[in-house]
């Protein structure tokens, strides 16, 4: 039995895992995201070097776009300005062989492999957290681009000229589905004088953010404007989603994130009535709520690090070329 680690770099925690063969976590650890790029690196190698279980091969999966192992941008990650050849740097300080690759692109690999996309040869991840991210899985391979910016899902644009986005252009599906904006809508409205569940539970737990778990219980008691802000991201999921089955003829869309996972099935099932209005071809499309949870990505990092680098023994789909096809 081999392992393969599996980092999911994050603008606040770096997450990572010791996966075997059959995509199973064996060990796991966390530490703060620290500032700067070189900071970045020493503390992934650290973290790496802590794990008990001796890796083969390393999978990063990191906030932004990455092309040919280079982090291109990142604005989730403080003090990270310019791109990072992140696979290189690492592999050489781990003397290992390394793959980076978008951290949605991990996500969706996760469940391609090992979750609710398993059926699928035709898959998009949508990620609902502090931003919107996405993944694709086309024709049973991972579609990356050209320049490796495949997938941004949240910043298709659903509006011209409508909200701001935290990239700096309007109308992007994150501007009212991520969990950032719709934080901003939230204090907008209360400033201008709106009540809300959603500011006296933050308060409650002492929180600076409105999580996802505050998102679910006030829409449990019914707040008007919680429920006024999910209205309005789950159209903004609707209509993109539904350009992109139009574009991609998907079968699967797997929803993912902190606060699908809250919400869990309800909240696809909202999704995907948003979403068929939209819908030119009609077909038996499957819209599933995420399987693992947080381990998505380091899942999806640890497969990609084993069939990239041909390192960890037979992979359980190997028969239908799976390794070949994701490098």
């Amino acid at each position: 039995m081999s392992i393969a680690v599996g980092v999911d770099l994050g603008g606040t925690n770096i997450d990572m895992a010791a996966v075997d063969d059959d995509h199973r976590v064996v060990e796991r650890a966390r530490l703060p995201t620290p500032e700067g790029p070189d900071a970045v690196i020493e503390a992934i190698v650290g973290g790496v070097r802590a794990l008990k279980s001796e890796a083969s091969a390393v999978g990063v999966g990191a906030p932004g776009p990455v092309h040919q192992g280079i982090l291109v941008t990142a604005p989730n990650l403080v003090g990270v300005t310019r791109p990072v050849p992140l696979a290189e740097r690492l592999s050489e300080a781990l003397t290992l062989p390394v793959v980076a690759e978008n951290d949605a692109n991990a996500g969706v690999i996760g469940e391609w492999v090992a979750g609710a996309g398993r059926d699928s040869n035709h898959l998009m991840g949508v990620w609902l957290g502090t931003g919107v991210g996405g993944g694709l899985v086309l024709e049973g391979r991972l579609f990356r681009g050209a320049f490796g910016g495949a997938g941004e899902f949240g910043h298709m644009c659903i509006r011209q000229g409508g909200a701001l986005c935290g990239c700096g252009r309007r109308g992007c599906i994150e501007a009212y589905a991520g969990r950032a904006s719709m934080e901003r809508f939230v204090e907008t409205a209360v400033a201008s004088g709106r009540h809300t569940l959603l500011t006296e539970l933050r308060a409650g737990k002492g929180r600076h953010r409105i999580t996802s778990g505050i998102w679910a219980r006030a829409l449990e008691q019914g707040d008007e404007l919680a429920t006024a802000v999910l209205d309005e991201a789950v159209a903004a999921l609707g209509a993109g989603i539904g350009a992109a089955i139009n574009l991609l003829d998907l079968d699967h869309i797997v929803i993912g994130g902190g606060l699908a996972e809250k919400l869990g099935r309800d909240l696809v099932e909202r999704v995907e009535r948003a979403t068929k209005p939209f819908v030119l071809v009609r077909g038996d499309r499957e819209f599933v709520v995420a399987d693992l949870g947080d381990d998505a990505g380091v899942v999806g990092a640890a497969s990609l690090a084993r069939a990239t680098t041909g390192r960890g023994g037979p992979h359980p789909r190997a028969d239908d070329g799976w390794a070949a096809r994701l490098g």
